[in-house]
């Protein structure tokens, strides 16, 4: 799974500003704009723009002051934008300033102030920015600028248990064959690897349900060899292993959120297996109740581990009076769970199947967009409580030969949709004020490599139906 979770409605982080800044150098005269518009995908809360063009210097040198002026997440960040833009440099500046010659452009240092000296991601973190460009003036500025986008890596499925865990060995026994696994350092550098681009990885394990695959290794976690999850409840040393999971990977996943699943746990397992019934009735419990002590159970361990659970809607909708009160719910299913939730102070994460998830190939552009993470949320130490919301990309119906063409450019609507106040989209004719401006970022990320699909075609990641210019596919 590959989604993508933003702050609603915040202004953008610095990699989002050198993004804005990329798009304004690249505008292709062979595109008829409308000058109406500001082509800027997504666009940033508030701003304003001129009406000259300016010339940027493609040896741009970055110059960071502030607290955070030796961060390296910053200077790595100037650099790899730096080359997506200017791809192809004659090194006639460099030649010109050699020979001591003015430069002919408006543009040649990117100036930021940062006021953090940190390079921790976690929620809360300050993301406003103010960016300022004037005519041979060459200044750039950008304060207090940090960075907030979540990759949530639902690492392991009934069907492959590809991640080794050092205390469990036998564990990715699971997976689908011993070359489609990922090793501790693997995973380490994917968490790395994200970092140095403004990213968390909320990891999920997903329990009770969901976990087929775990018995590969360690058959005495199913309930029984014909009747294979949910997890066995009875057994304490279901629980041990689920505390060595979260022990091992917690030295991995730095982010406070983790993510315990929860969702679709089919309880007919335990009912239907003689000793789990023995111990159901021996505990007086029911199917629902060992649901319930399960889910508590795991988030008690991920607690003490220092994470803040995230669980998926069913929790909430089954047992909402009892789940922790840090917990996290995460919104799935359809409509109406976060105000909900909200109501009931919990925190939510926005993701309604409907609208957002991208296996979900019928699902047009302007269905994304038009998604309202707060429908129904009028308070506003309720809205607070939204986190964000989240598009999510499930791998049964994607792998590499697609997966880019799925993923964008839909969910690319749904980040202008979390990065905009709501007020600014919702009241327009979004034909006239989004669409021109989403073929235009279409094509922009197909000119950088990026196999987006075309925007408007009734199937998603189908191609061109016919000859025709990008921006009108």
């Amino acid at each position: 799974m590959l989604p993508f979770s933003q702050k609603p409605h915040s202004k953008f982080s610095f990699f989002k500003l050198l993004f804005w800044v990329s798009q304004l150098l690249v505008l292709s005269s062979g595109f008829e704009l409308d000058e109406s518009l500001t082509y800027i995908w997504p666009l940033p809360s508030e701003f304003t723009s001129g009406n000259e063009t300016l010339a940027v210097d493609p040896t741009l040198s970055l110059s960071v002051s502030g607290k955070g002026g030796d961060l390296k997440i910053l200077r790595e960040g100037f650099e790899r934008y730096k080359k997506i833009i200017f791809k192809h440099v004659s090194g006639v500046s460099i030649f010109e300033k050699l020979r001591g010659i003015t430069s002919v452009y408006d543009i040649s240092e990117l100036r930021i102030i940062v006021n953090s000296d940190s390079e921790e991601l976690q929620l809360g973190v300050d993301e406003s920015y103010t960016l300022f460009v004037a005519k041979n003036d060459g200044k750039s500025i950008v304060g207090g600028a940090t960075i907030e986008n979540v990759l949530h890596w639902h690492i392991i499925d009934e069907q492959s248990f590809p991640l080794e865990v050092p205390t469990y060995p036998n564990l990715w026994n699971g997976a689908y064959t011993k070359w489609e696994r990922y090793t501790v350092e693997d995973a380490s550098d994917i968490v790395s690897f994200a970092k140095m681009r403004g990213i968390h990885v909320m990891a999920e394990v997903d329990v009770p349900g969901h976990a087929e695959s775990w018995g590969a290794g360690y058959p005495d976690l199913w309930p029984s060899s014909s009747c294979r999850e949910p997890l066995d409840v009875s057994k304490n040393f279901t629980f041990d292993l689920i505390s060595g999971i979260l022990s091992d990977i917690r030295k991995i996943f730095p982010f406070e959120l983790f993510h315990l699943g929860g969702d679709e746990v089919n309880t007919g397992c335990w009912t239907s297996t003689p000793h789990v019934k023995q111990w159901l009735n021996d505990r007086n419990m029911t199917a629902k109740d060992a649901y319930q002590y399960f889910v508590l159970k795991a988030q008690e361990m991920a607690i003490s581990k220092g994470w803040t659970p995230v669980n998926w809607e069913e929790t909430f909708n089954a047992f909402a009076a009892n789940l922790n009160p840090q917990t996290v719910v995460h919104n799935w299913l359809g409509p109406g769970v976060c105000p909900n939730a909200v109501a009931k102070g919990f925190r939510c994460i926005f993701s309604n199947q409907g609208v957002w998830y991208l296996d979900h190939l019928d699902v047009p552009w302007d269905q994304v967009y038009n998604a309202e993470p707060l429908e129904g949320i009028n308070n506003v130490s309720e809205q607070n409580l939204v986190l964000g919301g989240e598009v999510c990309m499930w791998d049964e119906v994607a792998d590499t030969s697609n997966v880019q063409q799925t993923i964008w450019p839909r969910a690319a609507a749904a980040a202008e949709r979390l990065w905009s106040k709501r007020e600014a989209v919702s009241a327009r004719n979004i034909t006239l004020t989004a669409l021109p401006r989403f073929l235009y970022f279409r094509c922009l990320l197909n000119r950088r490599g990026v196999q987006a699909a075309p925007v408007t075609n009734k199937y998603a990641r189908q191609p061109p139906t016919g000859p025709g210019s990008c921006y009108e596919q």
